[in-house]
């Protein structure tokens, strides 16, 4: 399959499907979004929407990652690391680089980098003092 720009939602839509295909499979992530996650389809829609929001300035996400992002943590006892963001970051550069290339999808990846700094950065604020 030959590379391609980032240009509409269907494309994001391929992306958001394909990453989380590898997710689901992947041996330390896969449990973690299985255990969080019970309606993928409805899932697809919000990251789709959260990714066209942040790739082409179109308001379609209302959600709060960091809010979503401290309770995954909370569920999961406080147990995720700033590995498993780099794991994730990997496997989405991966994606990326498997399907697109150009300027969109650089801003993919740079948007993920500074993202996953951020969200780490937050749910950790967000634990108990006694972890």
């Amino acid at each position: 399959m030959a590379r391609t720009e980032i240009k509409n939602r269907e494309q994001v839509d391929t992306l958001v499907r394909t990453f989380y295909g590898k997710i689901r499979k992947h041996q330390v992530l896969g449990p973690i979004f299985e255990r969080i996650i019970d309606d993928w389809e409805a899932h697809f829609k919000i990251l789709v929407d959260f990714w066209e929001t942040q790739l082409f300035l179109r308001r379609k996400y209302h959600g709060n990652p960091i809010a979503a992002h401290q309770a995954v943590d909370k569920e999961m006892k406080y147990g995720i690391t700033s590995e498993h963001f780099g794991l994730w970051l990997n496997l989405w550069f991966e994606t990326i680089d498997e399907l697109f290339e150009g300027e969109t999808a650089y801003i993919a990846k740079n948007r993920a980098q500074k993202m996953s700094t951020m969200l780490y950065i937050e749910m950790f604020k967000a634990r108990p003092k006694e972890i």
